[in-house]
């Protein structure tokens, strides 16, 4: 009985130790978030391509309406000389003729620039915008920053440059008016001696040497 206990109890040890190894944790959850974060990372790549592309855009049509308002302020001053000298007014008219030539191309390459943008925006940029912000919601991570919010960034940086150059302008314009006035001021302040300083010393130095010439004689 012994025997047979023992060779029954063999088998049912044995049995035990050839239990498969059970694997510790939640691999599917884990094999889940990885393939979610594979996924935020192809489209977090399309939306930051996507968004280079409205920024490039962007600082081009920025580039283009500085144009246009430095070609304006451009005609502005070509209608007064216009105005002022008529011996060139067909000068001016020709460039004139220009100026509204390359304002229209520009105008109509900036409405070109304006629906490209639009489309983006609202097409590629939007879908991607929202599978972004979808994954990273799944994974516990806040909406990235709107596009509005991009911009006004870029705009604010842009306003803060200008605003800097011209303090720097401001302030080398006044030095210059300061040393202008210090040059001619100190063109216009008298060089060398009084006039007439010269002779009266002569005359001073003649006269002690008439006075002292008497008391040489008698000696």
């Amino acid at each position: 009985m012994a025997s047979a206990s023992a060779s029954t109890q063999a088998p049912a040890q044995a049995g035990k130790g050839a239990q498969p190894i059970v694997a510790q944790g939640d691999w599917t959850k884990n094999l889940v978030q990885l393939a979610k974060t594979a996924e935020l990372k192809k489209y977090a790549l399309t939306l930051q391509l996507q968004t280079a592309h409205i920024l490039s855009a962007h600082a081009t049509l920025e580039q283009k309406q500085r144009s246009i308002q430095d070609l304006k302020e451009q005609k502005n001053k070509l209608d007064s000389e216009r105005a002022r000298l008529l011996n060139c007014l067909r000068e001016v008219n020709e460039d004139r003729d220009k100026t509204d030539m390359m304002e229209a191309q520009l105008s109509n390459e900036c409405t070109e620039l304006r629906t490209r943008i639009q489309q983006i925006t609202d097409g590629e940029y939007a879908s991607a915008k929202r599978d972004v912000d979808a994954l990273r919601a799944e994974l516990g991570q806040g909406p990235l920053p709107s596009l509005q919010a991009t911009l006004e960034e870029k705009s604010q940086q842009y306003l803060q440059e200008r605003r800097l150059n011209a303090e720097q302008n401001s302030k080398r314009a006044a030095d210059e008016i300061l040393f202008d006035g210090a040059q001619a001021a100190s063109a216009k302040r008298p060089r060398g001696r009084p006039k007439g300083s010269k002779n009266r010393g002569g005359k001073t130095a003649g006269g002690s040497a008439h006075g002292q010439a008497p008391e040489a004689v008698p000696a």
